[in-house]
């Protein structure tokens, strides 16, 4: 799995840092996403989806492709 984020389209909730915050956090000066981890592992995908469920903005994007061979989730 990708994740993407969309910075300019967050609106800061922080439902994606309390939901996963293995993979996203928030800028301390505006609240808007940090992405952590763009692979993450496969662990964490079920809160991962979440996470993009309740983002208010619909800033998170998912991609179901498999991270590239060399690289570590």
């Amino acid at each position: 799995m990708r994740v993407d984020v969309d910075r300019d389209r967050c609106c800061g909730s922080g439902m994606c840092a309390l939901t996963e915050p293995q993979v996203f956090d928030q800028e301390e000066r505006d609240g808007t996403v940090v992405l952590l981890r763009p692979h993450p592992a496969e662990a964490l995908w079920d809160s991962v989806e979440e996470s993009a469920r309740l983002c208010p903005a619909q800033a998170i994007t998912l991609d179901d492709a498999a991270p590239p061979a060399d690289r570590t989730p």
